[in-house]
């Protein structure tokens, strides 16, 4: 099943059973992924990293959203941007641990054969699309340096 058909029946379920906050974000990503389909030219399916970067980017903006309510103080809007964020992730694939991606590093160092700093852009390349949205980039970033150095 497409993540857009499997919105699209949550986003009934949610109407019927009157959650406003959780069909709002579903909502949002449904207008993510219509924005997707209608900036591809001829195209109408989107593939799956697409979807992944999609989530993986509306997940990112809750996140900054919801930090800069809670320095404001607005509570109210900071548990909004939460929970909006909180429905979003569960259609993201299950989030590796640090020690998950530590170790799945050293497996792609090693088949890279890289051995410095120089090396970083070769790993990432390799890391971003073997983790594909299981791992955040700033996390997966910060351990490959510390691993070439």
């Amino acid at each position: 099943m497409s993540l857009e058909t499997k919105i699209n029946q949550d986003i009934k379920a949610a109407m019927l059973a009157k959650e406003k906050e959780k069909l709002e974000a579903l909502r949002a990503v449904k207008a993510a992924i219509l924005l997707i389909k209608t900036s591809k030219s001829g195209s109408d399916e989107v593939s799956e990293a697409e979807e992944i970067a999609t989530l993986s980017r509306l997940v990112k903006q809750r996140k900054e959203a919801a930090t800069m309510y809670k320095e404001q103080n607005r509570q109210e809007l900071f548990e909004e941007e939460m929970f909006q964020m909180g429905i979003i992730e569960a259609y993201l694939p299950k989030q590796m641990s640090e020690d998950e991606v530590r170790e799945a590093l050293k497996a792609i160092i090693s088949d890279v054969n890289a051995s410095s700093a120089k090396d970083m852009g070769k790993v990432m390349g390799v890391a971003q699309k073997q983790f594909a949205g299981a791992a955040d980039n700033k996390i997966v970033s910060q351990i490959v340096k510390e691993l070439l150095s």
